[in-house]
């Protein structure tokens, strides 16, 4: 079966343009290109959900900059998570990283690592500030809804007179607590 490489390329928005990834992937030899024009920030990116669908192992993904991969730091290691599990490498152009050397797969567990770390620390920092807010007797979570006004909403929705927009105005019921209601 014959491995591929496989090239991913990414801008944030329709006017922004694709040549300088695409003249690099070229360039690197890639034997098919996905690419797409939208935000990294959406989960769901059909051009990169194909590739990860086709790839299979000792295939290579390769991409200009890990930025027109990854999403976040943790989306990134996601990704990279997923591509050691199928068996199949990682090259940014632009970091100078191939996790199928000794030296990129240890620049990519650094990496990894780093981004743990981040992570633990927010983590840990939440937890703190939830400790201290306690002690100044602060509650978190989102505040209750009155079982009364819960039911007053109910009780409009089924007379069928109201939008769901005017029993949240009349009742200050929000939509989800209404529905998780009914």
């Amino acid at each position: 079966m014959k491995n591929y490489t496989f090239g991913y390329a990414r801008v944030s928005t329709e006017i922004q343009n694709l040549d300088r990834q695409m003249d690099a992937l070229k360039k690197y030899g890639v034997d098919i290109i996905y690419n797409e024009k939208m935000t990294g920030t959406k989960k769901d990116r059909p051009e990169l959900t194909k590739m990860l669908e086709r790839m299979t192992a000792n295939d290579t993904v390769v991409v200009e900059s890990l930025s027109r991969l990854g999403r976040s730091t943790k989306d990134l290691i996601d990704l990279t998570e997923l591509f050691e599990q199928k068996g199949v490498h990682l090259v940014s152009l632009k970091e100078s990283i191939d996790t199928s050397t000794s030296t990129g797969k240890l620049l990519f567990t650094l990496m990894s690592a780093i981004a743990q770390f981040e992570r633990d620390t927010i983590a840990d920092r939440t937890r703190e500030g939830l400790r201290s807010a306690r002690a100044r007797g602060r509650k978190g979570g989102r505040p209750r809804v009155n079982p009364g006004c819960i039911q007053k909403a109910v009780k409009l929705y089924h007379t069928k007179q109201y939008s769901i927009k005017e029993i949240e105005e009349l009742t200050g019921v929000k939509k989800s607590t209404l529905y998780r209601n009914l």
